[in-house]
């Protein structure tokens, strides 16, 4: 059974950057994905990117484009969520989750759903001060 453990979180000033960790445990298909996502008090989960195992493919929601980057070494099983240019808007509880199917991981228009995802980890807190 897959399990997933984030890592990185922390408190930043606006601007900075951070870089969060996912370490994936047991057995990812070829066709798997892994997905990033934050949730904020009050609010709908929002997916932000999806990174492909296969060959490494990265899809990263239009709301974060640009700022944040998604990568992976398979060689650890651990996916990363690189976060520059922070905002306080920024502040939330990080999720990496996974899927085992790439059909339905992002949508044509880069949308990425969290009901489209199987097994989740515990997440991870980030904290953009102004």
């Amino acid at each position: 059974q897959v399990q997933l453990l984030e890592s990185g979180g922390g408190s930043v000033q606006a601007g900075g950057s951070l870089e969060l960790s996912c370490a994936v445990s047991g057995y990812m298909y070829p066709s798997s994905c892994v997905g990033w996502f934050r949730q904020t008090p009050g609010k709908e989960r929002e997916g932000v990117a999806v990174i492909y195992n296969r060959y490494g493919t990265k899809v990263v929601a239009p709301s974060v484009k640009g700022r944040f980057t998604v990568s992976q070494d398979k060689a650890k099983n651990t996916a990363f969520l690189h976060l520059n240019n922070l905002k306080p808007e920024d502040t939330a509880l990080y999720y990496c989750a996974a899927r085992m199917s790439a059909i339905g991981c992002a949508a044509s228009d880069d949308t990425i759903s969290p009901s489209s995802f199987d097994t989740w980890g515990p997440g991870t807190q980030v904290t953009v001060t102004s």
